[in-house]
């Protein structure tokens, strides 16, 4: 790749250090799309060694991982209880337009990962998924409380549930994430129960 070719991508990619999205890391430090890709990665990293996934590419669910949200250095992040499909058409229309002008051969690389997630058809595709949502959940839970919208309390519990179902690891992962939510809530209630 060109050095200037390189400098582009990473410029436009760089977007999503201060791209926020709807949760908080700290008090009044909302969350970027970059520190969600980045973790995201590292999730996929860090189960490269289960059994479960011993068969799969797990470079390939890396680089999914780590571009999947490209396209909102272009549109922003919009909550998923907002997006239409219209805003997903666009986002997808306009990362796509971006990664045509790539250079050879890694205009077929980004091409193919694109349709592979969007596809949804092998398992390092659904596992790509499974971990946006269930880092998008555990996000969350770090999140203040006081941060949360009404509607935020059941889809902190249905958000992924779809995606994860096909994996064991990801199903106890996911249990021990509800445990979390429970205890959060509960401090709360307890917190705001009269005395």
């Amino acid at each position: 790749m060109r050095p200037e070719a390189l400098l582009e991508i990473l410029r436009v990619a760089a977007r999503l250090k201060t791209n926020t999205r709807h949760c908080f890391t700290a008090p009044e430090r909302a969350e970027s799309v970059a520190d969600h890709s980045w973790r995201t990665a590292l999730m996929a990293m860090l189960l490269s060694g289960e059994e479960e996934y011993r068969d799969l590419d797990m470079d390939r669910v890396i680089r999914m991982c780590l571009i999947h949200d490209l396209g909102e250095a272009f549109t922003g992040d919009i909550p998923t209880f907002l997006k239409t499909d219209s805003d997903t058409a666009r986002e997808d229309d306009i990362f796509d337009r971006w990664v045509d002008g790539f250079a050879e051969p890694d205009r077929s690389e980004w091409k193919a990962l694109l349709a592979e997630m969007k596809a949804q058809e092998t398992p390092e595709a659904r596992l790509y998924r499974s971990l946006d949502k269930l880092e998008a959940i555990i996000a969350h839970n770090e999140s203040d409380i006081e941060t949360w919208l009404p509607l935020e309390y059941d889809l902190q519990y249905t958000y992924g549930q779809e995606q994860i179902a096909w994996s064991p690891t990801l199903v106890s992962l996911r249990e021990r994430i509800d445990r979390w939510t429970d205890e959060k809530i509960a401090r709360k209630e307890r917190a705001d129960a009269p005395e």
